[in-house]
């Protein structure tokens, strides 16, 4: 598969990456740790090279994992992290977003140790301390670069001015924000900073938190303690149902096709641009393969358009209300 670059950053990755965060937390159990590092260590060999996790994914325990799969590996792989969310230690209830210079100091310094690397390939500013500058805190990261500490640098779901402010501060490589068939509302600002800077779009939830591969039905429904059974309003009884439907029209075009409704989503995702990266999560090899054959589907304009409907038809949106108020800032 071609590599795209993430931003002008130097940093060339399969298009198709590896979302870390639900091996550790909020989608269930975490995985079994060996098997987890199998499935980590298997990605490396089916050529995936991009890896994304943060500090926040199990208070650290994700980055853990991670250094544990890739000791010994570090050469072959492209490694993303964040910090800015706290969490308080003994809960884990979230307190608050950070973005000061001592809290991104403690969070690179635990983030390095957990991944057992002298470097960070990627670094993102998680969410966006609305109490600071941009700024201040790009200014801080940017510290970071020069320490040789970090490679490149990132900001996830913020707004184009934001974007555009941190990129006059140093380079920004790559926007991480929520993108697929179903959540569409980074086009009316962000998407097109992003090529206007010379940045990359890194696509999460490219399956929309996997109702876009045609798993669910009705009867059959995330499982419990699963954080979509409570914080996602999209799985909410009544839009659930809604979606459900939509995802009709998805495997309608996987069929005409002869691919899987999964791969349909990410083909229309990486589809957006060159400037476009996808990091879809999984804890099965069998789904991770199935996601990396995404690269070989296309779409023509009529699927395109069919598929590009869809998303003024969902129900909910993406976050609960506390949680937007936080998203495009």
């Amino acid at each position: 598969m071609t590599k795209r670059e993430i931003g002008q950053s130097g940093l060339f990755v399969n298009p198709i990456g590896l979302g870390c965060m639900g091996l550790s937390e909020f989608y269930g159990p975490a995985t079994e740790e060996g098997e987890a590092i199998a499935l980590l260590q298997g990605a490396i060999e089916d050529g995936v090279n991009h890896f994304d996790t943060a500090e926040l994914y199990g208070m650290g325990a994700n980055e853990k994992l991670l250094g544990k799969a890739f000791e010994g590996r570090r050469d072959k792989v492209i490694i993303a992290t964040k910090f800015g969310p706290v969490r308080d230690q003994d809960t884990g209830a979230f307190i608050g977003i950070d973005g000061s210079e001592k809290n991104m100091r403690r969070a690179v310094e635990a983030s390095l140790a957990n991944l057992k690397t002298d470097y960070i390939d990627l670094y993102y500013m998680h969410r966006m301390d609305q109490r600071r500058p941009i700024e201040d805190t790009v200014g801080f990261m940017a510290k970071l670069v020069e320490e040789g500490k970090v490679r490149a640098l990132g900001l996830s779901e913020a707004s184009a001015e934001t974007l555009t402010r941190a990129n006059a501060v140093h380079p920004i490589a790559a926007l991480q924000s929520e993108y697929s068939i179903f959540s569409r509302d980074i086009e009316d600002g962000p998407l097109p900073a992003v090529k206007t800077i010379g940045a990359s779009l890194v696509a999460y939830s490219p399956l929309g938190r996997g109702m876009l591969t045609g798993r669910y039905e009705r009867e059959n429904k995330p499982k419990p303690g699963d954080y979509r059974t409570v914080a996602q309003p999209r799985f909410a009884a009544g839009a659930y149902e809604a979606n459900l439907a939509l995802v009709e029209d998805v495997q309608a075009v996987a069929e005409i096709v002869g691919a899987t409704a999964a791969q349909i989503a990410l083909a229309w995702v990486l589809g957006r641009g060159e400037h476009v990266i996808s990091i879809p999560g999984t804890t099965k090899r069998d789904n991770l393969l199935a996601n990396l054959g995404a690269a070989t589907v296309s779409l023509d304009a009529g699927l395109q358009a069919r598929l590009d409907q869809l998303a003024d038809a969902v129900q909910g949106q993406r976050y609960p209300d506390e949680q937007m108020a936080g998203i495009n800032v």
